[in-house]
């Protein structure tokens, strides 16, 4: 194993997580990272040279729609609602002196 776990990174991470393991629990979890590690590092050896960056496995293109407005200007339907108005805008009590 590559990368060797001490225990008191094991410690640490588990305050991060807000964790309290057992020490079987932290045992199993140093094995589980350095494994991890250990993958992580072979991964490292595949030659890359020819592959082109992407930033997802498939295909993606944007899924927004276009923004289009739909209901228009509905300004004096809304003002029509309010106890006060003025110059096309809602009259509200002051909150502040």
């Amino acid at each position: 194993m590559a990368n060797i776990i001490s225990d008191e990174t094991i410690e640490y991470v588990g305050i991060l997580a807000k964790l309290e393991l057992s020490g079987e629990e932290k045992e199993q979890a140093k094995s589980d990272m350095g494994r991890m590690l250990d993958y992580i590092d072979k991964l490292g050896e595949l030659d890359t040279t020819d592959v082109e960056p992407m930033s997802h496995v498939f295909p993606v293109q944007n899924v927004f729609r276009e923004d289009v407005v739909k209901n228009g200007d509905t300004r004096e339907e809304l003002l029509a609602n309010a106890p006060e108005q003025k110059d096309g805008m809602f009259m509200v009590p002051r909150t502040f002196e």
